[in-house]
């Protein structure tokens, strides 16, 4: 490896640490031979908090930075390379500067550029999606008014019939762009893992409140399961209270759409470690068919796209559950036996637990 003279003295680079603690941005400091001697506070938290006398090598593990690094502190040269974290669960972007200080240590400084390449992204999904899947209601809704407008509708019935449908399919215009801005706005920010608290269980209690009614419609009741070993406390974990409660309304709601009528609808809560938290939702209906599971949480993919419709799907639900699970750093699994049970299981990471009173 390149050896430095790092003339840089242990002042300096504390005071260039706390000064680098203001930043937004990740900035480490190394001598030549890559081990780190300093890191500030969103370095820390991209990488770990003992990164300090790690050798930056074994955190980036990648030839083009190798190849960068030398060339800086060979050169004295300031450098900028495209960085992906390997490790991260979501796909992350950054711009890397390098930069020799002087004879001193060499900076690395991480521009986090996700959100910029995600909203790029989410503005061309979005755009086709639109396009594409507006067009069919759209096209319909024209029909009809052209139809109306044209010549005169032979009887009322005919005309209730014609406005019911162009009342469900602008009804469905709008829930579509409802699920869109919704996915958009969890995609762009799906990297960045929210810092509220949230209470597991009274997520789950409220979902559960909130649909039983329309649960009873059909003859269903919903049942909440409490499996965890220790039921006097209370789950916590980071996230977002409103984006949580989504992903279990999207779920439930699909159980009580796709189950069978008069059947339970199962939610089971166990730890499956300490800091790990599972939630299954399980109903009894038609099932799944082994080829579609894994596509599921595509967008626009449906299984059976005349009963999605008719049931008002969206085919965008699970889609947003899956980008708010990830943003919440958990997993999402799906299992069906046809003519059987069909189980969602997410998997959420937990701070710690607090008693419930």
């Amino acid at each position: 490896m390149t050896q430095l003279d790092d003339s840089a003295s242990p002042n300096s680079v504390a005071t260039i640490g706390q000064m680098a603690d203001l930043l937004d941005e990740a900035l480490l400091l190394t001598d030549g031979s890559g081990v780190v001697l300093s890191a500030n506070a969103a370095a820390r938290q991209l990488f770990n908090d003992h990164i300090i006398g790690q050798l930056i090598f074994e955190l980036i593990e990648d030839a083009d930075f190798g190849k960068a690094f030398h060339k800086t502190a060979l050169k004295r040269a300031e450098l900028e390379i495209f960085y992906h974290p390997k490790s991260e669960i979501i796909r992350r972007e950054f711009k890397l500067r390098l930069k020799r200080l002087g004879d001193g240590p060499i900076a690395l400084l991480f521009l986090d550029m996700t959100r910029q390449k995600n909203l790029e992204n989410v503005r061309r999904d979005f755009v086709a999606n639109v396009s594409h899947e507006l067009r069919s209601p759209l096209t319909s809704l024209a029909g009809f008014i052209e139809t109306m407008l044209g010549s005169e509708v032979p009887d009322e019935a005919m005309r209730t019939r014609f406005l019911t449908i162009m009342d469900e399919e602008a009804k469905r215009m709008s829930r579509l762009i409802d699920d869109l801005l919704s996915l958009s706005r969890v995609e762009v920010d799906e990297h960045i893992v929210p810092d509220n608290q949230v209470k597991l269980l009274d997520v789950l209690l409220t979902v559960h409140d909130s649909l039983a009614g329309r649960a009873a419609e059909r003859g269903m009741v919903i049942k909440l399961n409490d499996r965890r070993s220790d039921k006097v406390s209370h789950p916590l974990m980071l996230g977002s209270f409103d984006e949580i409660t989504e992903v279990f309304v999207n779920i439930i709601e699909n159980a009580i759409k796709y189950g069978f009528a008069n059947t339970d609808i199962d939610i089971c809560i166990f730890e499956v470690s300490k800091n790990r938290l599972q939630i299954d939702v399980i109903n009894y209906g038609e099932g799944i068919e082994q080829r579609h599971l894994s596509r599921l949480t595509e967008r626009f993919y449906r299984v059976d796209k005349a009963r999605s419709r008719q049931i008002g799907g969206t085919g965008l639900g699970l889609a947003i559950v899956k980008h708010i699970v990830n943003r919440h750093r958990g997993t999402l699994s799906v299992s069906s036996n046809l003519n059987e049970t069909t189980k969602f299981s997410v998997v959420l990471p937990l701070i710690r637990a607090q008693n419930k009173n």
